[in-house]
């Protein structure tokens, strides 16, 4: 392994080029036999990340890529565009891509068509297909021939090489029968018969063969390349979090200007309901600020003058005046996108189950090929005799439906998902999802409801649990603190309307007070009691202990001079929590609970739903180095989450399920998404994924079966155009139905 010095620099580089995994897995090895450099290559970013000594430069870096037959260079970041420049690169790279399917397609349908049905063989309609499929095998086929030549100059062999091999042999034998043997002649048809006979080949065409290959595996690489370009949107998503405007304090007058001229030290005001722009210190005010989508705490945080507030968190209550401490690269926002991006750069890219099987299956063809030219050659057969024989080796090899296996199972799982609610992102996470043997979840937003909710009041002696409601609901209804709303919304929905207070008054960190229906109510914390000279009875200081134990928020109901309630509030649990941990386990799975949360919160959500073993109180660079870790336990890791503090994680996890009620951040970097919100789905889009993957792995085999059972055939000099044509049309056919069983899937009973 190569030894990287103290102080290495960091580079990372956009590749072009790459067709498939062992592309990459090509340009790393190469990088990694340089000295004094490490690189990893991923294949869905095509991005290089690439760690070198100081005697090494950028320059010699691209140079070595481009020497594999690739192309490289550093990612030019525009952040002030907000990543328009970056999707109009994508659309542009989609849009050749989808220029060659389309004229693929228009173009193979009639050729397909007339050589598989004789009564469409017309006179000279030979001539006619060789017009339509000119086109296709050079100008739709041309990625293919490329990529083939780039990786024969580096004695490799891929699926690429298969297909432009496949479909040359097919196009050239067919140009030589139609000049220089007899399938040029007027009225020469394919008969519609399977019959197995030995010929020269001359009047065989198999102009079809090679305008369906083509566009088969055409249709396959754009829905891949579609799927990819979703890779960096969880970037996009995170970096978008933020406010994009700001207003600053500027000689005791209000300045708007955009988030991205703020500078160390620079005061800004946050008001009531708007995002804070940037990470800093409290110099004025005092508000609920929540954070729950960076830090996973479900309680709002009280924050006054001293406290330091983190940029793109919800200012929840009062005015602010903040001191920017950190701007630009230095906010934990934007640590949080590299946290993102480190991890999605480096896993491990995912290695195509086609492209395994074409390592060897490619030389073992060509082998044959070359074989059987020989065998018919040495027999006296005849130079056209031996030459028929070997191309058509090479010719039904070439398994169109390939391009059809993952692509339509793909499409099927996934819109049977959609129907689910469950989003699957591409083909690459299906491999993952077999593997998996540990399952994290996030708390806030996964396992519980992610809002604060009523869950219990507890009355002193004498008190009516709807006068507490009524009276305690009325005030909290004119607070705009988000327990404060917890408690009206919790109230309104057990006794309906509630009255209208008179001298309503906040009393900063500690509740509020008021008159309702006559009555001095206060609700808030003991210690505002405590300010009134009221003292909590036995049974009321027994329950907000209780509640505290237990990790939840309790506040104090009072009245006219006694305290007559607590009021237990919480981030609830899902109801269907408990159950989805269940069906988890029986997928074979173990559950971790991981959560920004305290600990006291987190055992009693665990003990609710289920789960044993519990890591609390962590930021969201250690859900990292959490997920490191179990990996480096050798196990396979899921992660569910949906906050913002989750993205790099899940990018980090094996497995990423992200909840759709969740960021966009946690959204885009996961592998699968849950659209209901509801934890179930998570074993449901496990299940399905499993069953989408043993769907293309069957569509894989058979893509092949039918073609290798042909392959004894072509040896010995007894295919014909139907046999070639059949064995395409039956796998490809096959292929379809098989992925349309995915329709059948059912979600788990609810």
């Amino acid at each position: 392994m190569t030894t990287i010095t103290p102080g290495a620099a960091q580079v990372e580089l956009a590749i072009g080029g790459m067709t498939c995994a062992s592309c990459a897995a090509r340009i790393e090895k190469k990088l990694n036999r340089m000295d004094g450099v490490e690189a990893t290559v991923n294949y869905a970013t095509e991005k290089a990340k690439v760690t070198f000594d100081a005697d090494i430069s950028v320059a010699d870096l691209i140079a070595t890529v481009e020497a594999t037959g690739y192309t490289a260079q550093e990612p030019v970041r525009t952040p002030a565009d907000g990543g328009r420049a970056e999707e109009a690169t994508e659309s542009d790279e989609l849009r050749p891509l989808r220029q060659r399917l389309v004229t693929a397609v228009s173009l193979a349908l009639p050729v397909i068509a007339m050589a598989m049905v004789p009564a469409l063989q017309i006179d000279y309609w030979q001539w006619l297909s060789l017009t339509l499929t000119a086109p296709v095998v050079t100008y739709a086929a041309w990625p293919f021939h490329r990529a083939a030549w780039t990786n024969a100059k580096h004695g490799a062999a891929t699926m690429d090489t298969l297909i432009s091999v496949g479909t040359t042999a097919a196009f050239l034998w067919s140009l030589w029968a139609l000049f220089f043997g007899t399938a040029g002649t007027t009225g020469m048809t394919h008969p519609f018969e399977f019959t197995i006979g030995r010929s020269d080949g001359a009047g065989n065409i198999y102009l079809e063969a090679a305008a369906g290959v083509t566009a088969f595996i055409l249709a396959g690489r754009y829905f891949e390349a579609r799927s990819k370009r979703k890779a960096g949107a969880a970037l996009k998503a995170l970096l978008e979090l933020g406010a994009k405007e700001v207003t600053v304090l500027r000689g005791g007058r209000e300045v708007t200007v955009p988030t991205a001229d703020l500078q160390v030290g620079m005061r800004f005001l946050v008001r009531p309901g708007e995002k804070i722009a940037t990470d800093g210190i409290v110099t004025e005010g005092s508000s609920a600020v929540d954070a729950s989508m960076l830090t996973g705490e479900s309680v709002p945080v009280e924050v006054s003058v001293g406290d330091a507030v983190t940029g793109a968190t919800l200012n929840a209550g009062g005015r602010l005046v903040v001191e920017a401490t950190r701007v630009g690269s230095d906010t934990q926002l934007a640590r949080m996108a590299k946290l993102v991006e480190d991890a999605q750069n480096g896993k491990a890219a995912a290695q195509r189950l086609a492209d395994k099987i074409s390592a060897v299956f490619v030389p073992v063809v060509i082998g044959l090929a070359l074989a059987t030219l020989g065998f018919w050659l040495g027999s006296g057969s005849g130079l056209t005799a031996a030459f028929t024989a070997a191309v058509a080796v090479l010719i039904i090899a070439c398994p169109c439906a390939l391009g059809l296996a993952t692509p339509t199972a793909l499409m099927v799982g996934t819109g049977r998902g959609a129907q689910l609610g469950i989003l699957i992102k591409g083909p690459e996470v299906l491999e993952t999802t077999r593997k998996v043997d540990t399952i994290v979840l996030d708390k806030t937003g996964t396992v519980t409801t992610g809002r604060m909710t009523l869950l219990a009041v507890h009355t002193a002696a004498g008190t009516e649990e709807a006068d507490v409601l009524r009276l305690a609901g009325a005030l909290e209804h004119s607070s705009e603190h988000p327990i404060a709303q917890a408690v009206a919304a919790g109230a309104a929905a057990r006794v309906g309307t509630l009255p209208t207070p008179e001298d309503f008054a906040n009393i900063p960190g500690l509740g509020v007070q008021g008159v309702v229906e006559g009555h001095a109510v206060l609700v808030g914390r003991e210690k505002l009691l405590a300010e009134w000279a009221i003292e909590l009875p036995v049974q009321l200081e027994r329950a907000k202990a209780d509640a505290e134990a237990a990790g939840r928020t309790a506040i104090v109901v009072a009245w006219d001079g006694e305290a007559r309630a607590v009021v237990e509030v919480a981030d609830a649990v899902k109801e269907t929590s408990a159950d989805a941990v269940r069906r988890l386990r029986a997928l074979g799975l173990k559950p971790i609970l991981l959560t920004g949360d305290n600990k006291a919160v987190a055992e009693s959500v665990a003990a609710e739903v289920g789960i044993e073993e519990v890591i609390a109180e962590v930021m969201p660079q250690d859900k990292v180095d959490v997920v490191k870790r179990l990996q480096a336990e050798g196990r396979s890791v899921a992660m569910v989450g949906d906050g913002v503090n989750d993205a790099a994680a899940l990018a980090q996890a094996d497995l990423g399920l992200a909840m759709g009620t969740g960021t966009d951040a946690a959204i885009e970097a996961g592998d699968l998404t849950l659209v209901r919100g509801d934890l179930r789905a998570a074993a449901d889009a496990i299940r399905l994924a499993r069953k989408t993957l043993g769907t293309i792995r069957s569509n894989l085999f058979w893509a092949f079966a039918y073609n290798v059972a042909a392959l004894p055939l072509a040896a010995a000099g007894l295919l014909n155009p139907m046999i070639a044509g059949a064995a395409m049309a039956f796998s490809s056919v096959f292929v379809v139905g098989n992925s349309l069983r995915l329709r059948g899937f059912q979600a788990a009973d609810n």
